[in-house]
């Protein structure tokens, strides 16, 4: 079932999902490592360049994920969840998606904005442009800690989001966490 039914999500929703899932979890861990790096470390050019890659990757995916959610219904919430966490939910999952657009393009922005004129190269294979931002060293900077920033604040969400379909699962014991697993029967 590719589209998303009454109980559950379809297979493209849950594809998103799972890759844009993955493709941050290692952006954050790679991102945390590199930038831990020293700046003569030979693996730290290669690593911001795959970093930079699959950001760019996830800001495509989130974009294509964003339509198809907005043209698909979503499987309703349980019926017995109190308001509060319906409310949660949508404000949680809202703040990711405003995230999975917002940290590539401030990594964008930060990059354009470099005055090292260093050019993206997405997968070895095709260089990216610059957003019109004029090179200057306040603004990356004030790019890469907005980038950081929205990088951890990412984390929490991320956090948030497993415990609440941990809780889900095992507490409240229904389908909200089940109705996105790629194989589970709902």
């Amino acid at each position: 079932m590719l589209g998303n039914s009454e109980t559950r999500y379809g297979s493209v929703a849950k594809t998103l999902h799972w890759l844009i899932a993955l493709a941050i979890i290692a952006l954050l861990v790679v991102g945390k490592y590199m930038h831990g790096l020293p700046n003569n470390d030979p693996d730290k050019f290669a690593l911001y360049q795959l970093h930079k890659s699959f950001g760019i990757s996830v800001l495509a995916l989130s974009v294509v994920r964003v339509l198809w959610r907005l043209t698909n219904k979503v499987p309703p919430m349980p019926a017995a969840m109190p308001g509060w966490q319906k409310w949660a939910a949508h404000a949680g999952h809202l703040g990711l998606y405003a995230l999975m657009i917002a940290i590539p393009l401030s990594g964008w922005a930060m990059v354009s904005a470099s005055t090292l004129g260093i050019p993206t190269m997405l997968f070895g294979a095709v260089e990216l442009p610059n957003l019109p931002i004029a090179p200057d060293r306040e603004t990356h900077e004030l790019f890469e800690e907005t980038h950081e920033l929205l990088g951890n604040l990412m984390i929490l969400l991320l956090i948030g989001h497993v415990l609440a379909a941990l809780k889900h699962h095992f507490i409240d014991r229904d389908t909200v966490l089940r109705r996105m697993l790629p194989f589970a029967k709902v």
